[in-house]
């Protein structure tokens, strides 16, 4: 047996897959990789084209048939959300004057307010979208313009776009950009919920692999990577595309966390409250708690 993986090329995943990619857990198959940014496995999910996958939480509800939701090796925290940047000079504070003039058509107007912005993001079942849509519900931006990752930050600094939004290594880069944060999404989630913010899943492919056995090894390779951060450093500095060293250091400190290993009760609500909200916003479809939340469902 060959176990087909697919992973997006960021040191938390490169930090956490590490063992089992590279053949040093006990008892699991070899393991075929492939590394591509999330809005890429959300879609080669849905074509069933792997036997385990890291996806966006918000695209569960298209998934659920097909796959398991594990309870490890995802990306799920406090402190870690999406932001919304845009440069400096964009964040203009209304007047009576201005409010009625049309200046907002001319980009962002207020921390609060996207109406009239062109807005990038980083694909349109990413978890950073859907938190994105619930924030601006009632005051859409004009546009969206779904971008690679890479090209955001300085798409937004040339003033190809009014606002971006931004995931990973971008909560650490943004000002060499010379871009400010409107809104820090996992903030405002978490003051909203109380709950940490889901943000990446890792799911099995029913008929394909035993979930169970999954979780095994994938739990097993966080705790190699946890006992031997130095084992990975090389290959995650190969695959990162922010490779200055503390950076990479500072992004896995962040990302791999308690819920890497288990979700969770407070994971498992968290997961539950954003799809929930998101279907009721009618943003995704309905999904029972009983298969969002469990591998065994």
């Amino acid at each position: 047996m060959t176990l087909s993986l697919a992973i997006s090329p960021c040191p938390n995943d490169t930090f956490v897959f590490h063992a089992l990619v590279h053949g040093q857990v006990p008892g699991a198959p070899a393991v075929t990789v492939t590394y591509a940014d999330v809005d890429v496995t959300n879609t080669a999910a849905e074509q069933g084209a792997f036997d385990l996958v890291k996806v966006s939480y918000a695209a569960l509800p298209w998934l659920l048939e097909d796959y398991h939701l594990l309870p490890c090796g995802g990306a799920l925290g406090r402190g870690c959300g999406p932001l919304v940047l845009t440069r400096p000079d964009r964040m203009r504070t209304p007047t009576a004057s201005s409010e009625g003039s049309g200046d907002r058509l001319t980009g962002v107007s207020d921390r609060a307010d996207l109406s009239g912005a062109t807005v990038a993001v980083p694909g349109d079942r990413t978890t950073a979208y859907l938190l994105f849509r619930l924030w601006s519900a009632g005051r859409p931006p004009a546009r969206i313009e779904v971008v690679p990752f890479h090209e955001i930050m300085p798409g937004v600094a040339a003033g190809r776009y009014d606002a971006g939004l931004v995931i990973h290594e971008a909560r650490f880069t943004y000002p060499r950009h010379g871009l400010t944060a409107l809104v820090d999404l996992g903030e405002w989630w978490e003051a909203d919920t109380g709950l940490p913010i889901p943000l990446g899943a890792i799911l099995a492919r029913r008929g394909s692999v035993d979930p169970e056995a999954a979780t095994g090894w994938i739990r097993e390779s966080v705790s190699r990577a946890w006992a031997d951060p130095a084992a990975s450093r090389d290959c995650v500095l190969t695959y990162a595309q922010e490779m200055e060293p503390d950076v990479v250091e500072r992004h896995i400190n962040l990302y791999v966390n308690e819920f890497t290993a288990d979700l969770g009760e407070a994971g498992y609500a968290a997961v539950d409250a954003l799809l929930g909200r998101a279907a009721d916003a009618g943003l995704v479809p309905q999904t029972s708690n009983s298969r969002a939340t469990a591998w065994t469902s």
